[in-house]
């Protein structure tokens, strides 16, 4: 039978949770490097004074996506791209910021438009993924606990195969958001960006890449404490 308790005395779970802790603190770390990359070179400005909404309105209108709509929304960093409203939202400092760091975001969202546009085959699979990471991840934790709970770990082994697609979600988002920013260097470096301000263009994306890689890293570690733990229940019964 398990027991809540008997969590502390795993040591398979107890090895799984050091896991956990070390990636927490890679993703803490991937929080503040952006952050601190986002404070740098939001304080320099771009060559051009062109600000972020003139810049993804322009790429916007190069590419033929002229019915997608650009807003300010609230909070730093919230920027982002809604496909099923067709509009590009950035944050108030990127929108009318004139800064490295505001075209380099604004043009990264817009390289999330140029995918759909072109039907990226990794943004295509990602949202097929999301409906069953979303479902998988309330009922794989109900299987896991009743499967532990209950003594068996067939029903725990199912619902840890339910959540691993979370893990495929995370695992999927990585090559869409390399992307994107790729696809927003190379055009801010064709028309928008000298070669030191690309330098800083392409550290404020490279920052922020690395938020995703600390995220995937995170569901991973979870998942193997997950994993080590069913082991150990295994075994203990």
């Amino acid at each position: 039978m398990f027991y809540p308790y008997s969590l502390y005395w795993n040591s398979y779970y107890m090895i799984g949770t050091i896991f956990v802790v070390i990636a927490a603190v890679l993703a803490i770390f991937a929080q503040t490097k952006v952050q601190s990359t986002y404070k740098r070179y939001k304080k320099i400005p771009n060559s051009r004074g062109m600000s972020g909404a003139q810049v993804a309105r322009e790429i916007l209108d190069s590419e033929g996506l002229n019915d997608i709509q650009i807003f300010e929304v609230k909070g730093q960093l919230s920027d982002h791209y809604n496909p099923s409203k067709k509009t590009i939202n950035l944050s108030s400092d990127v929108y009318h910021g004139t800064s490295i760091a505001s075209l380099a975001v604004a043009a990264h969202e817009c390289g999330h438009a140029i995918q759909y546009k072109e039907k990226y085959i990794p943004i295509s699979l990602r949202n097929s993924i999301l409906p069953v990471a979303n479902l998988g991840q309330y009922l794989g934790w109900i299987a896991i606990i009743l499967g532990l709970a209950i003594g068996h770990t067939n029903i725990a082994w199912i619902g840890f195969a339910l959540m691993c697609g979370i893990l495929a979600f995370q695992i999927v988002t990585l090559p869409v958001e390399f992307n994107a920013s790729s696809r927003a260097l190379q055009i801010l470096n064709t028309r928008y960006l000298t070669s030191s301000e690309y330098a800083g263009a392409k550290s404020m994306l490279s920052a922020a890449a690395f938020t995703y890689v600390a995220a995937m890293i995170s569901t991973l570690m979870s998942m193997l404490r997950i994993f080590l733990l069913i082991i150990g229940n295994s075994r203990d019964n």
